[in-house]
């Protein structure tokens, strides 16, 4: 497949185009018809609000707030009302207000503070939030301010209000596109190379974000899917097409024909991104195991983006690659490449050196990780679960400041007033148990309507006080029943409590059914049971660390105001289980590209120290990258000005920086190093039971071990074994950058290689018998000997010393 996309470019990429082209016209005819549909079966919430159906059918539009206070004075002076009637009476005669209410008619009373300084209206729109045009809502908010002045105040709240308040869409968006191509710019050195993955990802979340507002007119999709699916398929797309073009590149570095290499590139790297696109839609489809329905549409939107963003990669990809040919270098790197030919893949630098260290102390690297990841999950011990609401808004919002007057005015409980729902006509006594229950401060029984009856319990405390929960409990398991009634409690605040117990209920089944899911993926791909056990231990760390991060900053509310959010509140009830999907799919990943390279190493030589150890050299800087893409999209997401897309961007950002900095690069590797050959133990019974899934298959022609580089034009015969070992001095200290040659018995030079900073080194065999093996290094001297090879590897470990030359006969 990647070699047709490669040759038949041109028409690969009009495809492409034609896709998003056609699905983007297709979505702006259709518009979108996303469904904020939250539905909690078999709560007393849900019954309460069924009933409030069935009493008001025809409230069926969003209800925003005006709200306004005077310096001095009172609110029913005429100066205030001149000014305030006509403007209420503006907002009402607009096309699209179905009604307002006000402070100043017959049951208006009510809407007046006790002290006179501050009231509200309550302007009705014909549709809900979502369905509100923006212009509409900004007509409105204009008219109410054009009344304020001269010591009157005008805020006004509500969801249709925060709509027109949000910076432009696509700024958080474009904020992350711009920090990654710094990143991938410094990773590859080149503008076209660096321009590649974010074609990819752009394809991927283009598509991916019109076929979910197309599906969102035959099933129920929330807005929220549309957010996340931009969020997740910015981070995935981009980060696959960096694993895929990091190896394309180097398979030119080594000599290779810019199609060959992209071949390879796609039937190696492009192998393993398809196992990883498959973790992350598995993960994602975990949540719907809690069965909140709603949930539904944000795995459709963000699998179909997942599914689209590799599908881009290994098809588009290709094509890209065989339109830039040698392009995909830098010029520098061209010059070198036509000046002195292909070199010898080398791991030098950094990578290698800390390949090294932690392969030397394994225990203390350990330690250091667990301990760290330890002390930023403490916060997790007072995680609190809840929903977000006006009262987090920055303070200098106006539904901040409508938030703050209506609490400062009416009480901190009028922001989230609580609904006990009775079908049938209330009892004066049930109204009077309810009035004397400790934490109310006002009640108001409405008359019946359609056979129910609605009681407004007004909260002494606010929406999200530990104390309103306790209300709710305490007027469903004791003032109700006492009462004699059958009611239920419903309203905002009610259902966020509700939503928060259900979420809290299931998530030990879901984050069970994933990590057993992600076993079993591992166990498949690896043929071991430590690998999978060791990544899930990995994931729940991650897990726990990053929400201990996030309750820090959104509960505690250190750094807070660095974030330019309002004041700290409980976590968002449905930030878990979204999180943990993205960041076990998203962790897998790494697992996946990480061990991938060891467990091909393993199989080569046995060796599990050096498996561990090359495997972490070679794929740690290309993971690094591709996570500080993905913090950087996260990050951006704060610039979103949403509450809660806030909350989700910084806890993936700080879930994934935590999982490839610290797990992935020095507890995961450590561990291996530890636990030694075990790592790749599996019960002979089952290995012969299982079947087989090459995840990243490696880069040869079937013989078991990857060809010495040849320059171009010559033929290379397939290499049937290997000698590997150690360059180390007398004293034991490793040889980075000596010259291993191994030649046959006739003088004919067969691999030549140079050590790596901890002085491994390895080459290729065409077939068993005696050869010569020479090394030599300043200011070592040479040793020289022969080496049988038999039919397997061979472990050959080399010692030199100052001044000494071996001549072998």
């Amino acid at each position: 497949m990647a070699r047709w996309c490669y040759r038949h470019r041109l028409v690969v990429v009009l495809l492409w185009v034609g896709a998003l082209l056609g699905l983007g016209a297709a979505a702006s005819s259709a518009g979108t018809n996303y469904a904020n549909v939250f539905s909690l079966p078999d709560t007393d919430s849900k019954r309460a609000y069924d009933l409030m159906e069935k009493a008001f059918p025809e409230r069926a539009g969003d209800t925003d707030t005006v709200v306004w206070k005077v310096e001095g004075g009172s609110v029913r002076d005429a100066s205030v009302r001149s000014r305030m009637e006509p403007a209420l009476a503006a907002i009402g005669r607009m096309e699209g207000v179905g009604d307002v209410t006000g402070p100043y008619g017959p049951q208006g009373a009510a809407r007046i503070s006790r002290d006179g300084r501050t009231a509200y209206a309550q302007v009705t729109f014909a549709e809900q939030a979502d369905a509100v045009p923006k212009e509409l809502v900004e007509d409105v908010v204009d008219t109410a301010k054009d009344a304020a002045g001269d010591g009157l105040r005008v805020e006004l709240g509500g969801q249709a209000i925060t709509r027109v308040q949000e910076p432009p869409t696509g700024t958080a968006e474009l904020v992350g596109v711009l920090a990654a191509a710094v990143v991938l710019f410094v990773a590859f050195g080149s503008l076209l190379a660096m321009l590649l993955p974010i074609v990819i990802a752009v394809f991927g979340v283009g598509t991916g974000m019109f076929g979910t507002q197309l599906i969102s007119h035959v099933t129920n999709v929330p807005e929220l899917a549309s957010l996340l699916s931009t969020l997740i398929g910015l981070g995935v797309g981009i980060d696959y097409a960096l694993f895929i073009v990091t190896r394309h590149r180097r398979g030119i570095l080594r000599g290779d024909d810019p199609e060959e290499a992209a071949v390879t590139a796609l039937n190696t790297s492009g192998r393993a991104v398809l196992f990883a696109g498959g973790t992350v839609c598995i993960a994602l489809a975990g949540m719907l195991v809690t069965n909140l329905r709603f949930l539904d549409g944000v795995v459709i939107g963000t699998s179909l983006t997942v599914v689209l963003s590799v599908l881009a990669a290994v098809t588009l990809l290709p094509a890209l690659l065989g339109l830039l040919g040698h392009r995909v270098l830098s010029r520098r790197q061209r010059r070198t490449l036509a000046a002195r030919g292909p070199e010898t893949e080398r791991t030098t630098g950094l990578a290698a050196r800390w390949a090294a260290g932690v392969e030397r102390r394994p225990r203390s690297t350990a330690l250091l990780a667990v301990v760290l990841m330890a002390v930023l999950a403490v916060p997790l011990l007072s995680l609190r679960l809840g929903t977000v609401d006006q009262g987090n808004d920055g303070a200098s919002t106006t539904t901040r400041k409508a938030y703050d007057l209506l609490a400062e005015g009416f009480g901190p409980g009028f922001n989230g007033p609580l609904q006990v729902v009775v079908d049938g006509e209330a009892s004066n006594s049930l109204v009077a148990a309810v009035e004397r229950t400790e934490g109310v401060a006002q009640v108001a029984s409405m008359p019946p309507a359609n056979g129910v009856t609605v009681i407004q319990v007004v909260p002494t405390t606010s929406p999200q006080d530990e104390r309103t929960d306790r209300l709710i409990d305490v007027l469903r398991e004791d003032v109700i029943p006492e009462a004699g009634a059958e009611a239920h409690v419903g309203g905002v605040t009610a259902v966020s409590k509700d939503f928060a117990s259900v979420t809290g209920d299931r998530l030990p089944l879901f984050i069970g059914t994933i990590i057993g899911l992600g076993f079993l993926l591992l166990l498949l791909a690896f043929r071991s049971l430590v690998v999978p056990l060791t990544a899930a231990v990995m994931n729940l760390l991650a897990a726990a660390a990053s929400f201990g991060v996030l309750v820090a900053i959104f509960q505690w509310g250190w750094g807070l105001d660095l974030l330019g959010f309002g004041r700290e509140g409980p976590i968002a009830a449905f930030l878990p289980i979204i999180m943990l999907s993205l960041l076990f799919g998203l962790s897998m990943d790494y697992q996946v590209f990480l061990v991938s390279r060891m467990h091909e190493e393993w199989v080569h030589t046995r060796d599990n120290a050096r498996a561990v150890r090359v495997g972490l050299a070679e794929t740690s800087r290309v993971i690094n990258s591709a996570a500080l893409i993905m913090v950087c999209v996260f990050l951006a997401f704060v610039l979103s000005g949403d509450y809660g897309a806030g909350m989700a961007g910084v806890g993936l950002a700080a879930a994934v920086a935590l999982d490839a900095f610290i797990l992935r690069t020095a507890l995961v590797p450590a561990a291996m190093h530890l636990i030694g050959k075990a790592n790749w133990w599996l019960p002979a019974g089952l290995e012969k039971r299982l079947p087989h899934l090459a995840v990243e298959p490696k880069e040869e022609d079937g013989s078991g071990v990857v060809p010495a580089p040849r320059p171009p034009g010559e033929g290379s015969t397939p290499a049937a074994s290997v000698v590997h070992g150690f360059v180390r001095t007398v004293d034991g200290d490793p040889v980075d950058g000596a010259a291993v040659t191994l030649l046959t018995s006739g003088g004919r030079q067969v691999d030549r290689v140079v050590s790596l900073a901890d002085g491994s080194y390895i080459v290729s065999v065409p077939s068993p018998g005696r050869y010569l093996l020479a090394v030599t290094a300043a200011p070592y001297g040479s040793r020289a000997g022969q080496v049988t090879v038999p039919g397997g590897s061979l472990v050959h470990d080399v010692e030199l010393a100052p001044g000494e030359v071996d001549a072998v006969n």
